[in-house]
């Protein structure tokens, strides 16, 4: 794939980049160079290569699902400034 001058100004309009019309040329060769690094990784055969999440191996931290005492209403609210009918009382922001 190969991007035209045209292509940059268009790219630059969508993303509301201002470009001066001299760094256009430049922005050309740098977009095209980058889609030909991408094509070239497109070349790597990744058979049998496990997904990833990190550049080390590690394993990642899960917490246990267990059952919590978060359905006592009486406790959650105990600490709220005011509740009513089991829920918090917040001040009023849209009118």
């Amino acid at each position: 794939m190969s991007v035209d001058a045209a292509t940059v100004r268009r790219i630059a309009h969508l993303a509301r980049i201002a470009v001066a019309e001299g760094e256009v040329e430049h922005l050309k060769d740098e977009i095209n160079a980058m889609l030909a690094f991408v094509d070239q990784l497109k070349e790597v055969n990744v058979e049998g290569v496990e997904p990833m999440t990190s550049v080390t191996p590690m394993a990642m931290k899960k917490r246990h699902d267990v059952v919590t005492d978060g359905n006592d209403a009486e406790a959650v609210l105990k600490n709220a400034p005011q509740s009513e009918d089991n829920f918090f009382l917040v001040p009023k922001v849209v009118e």
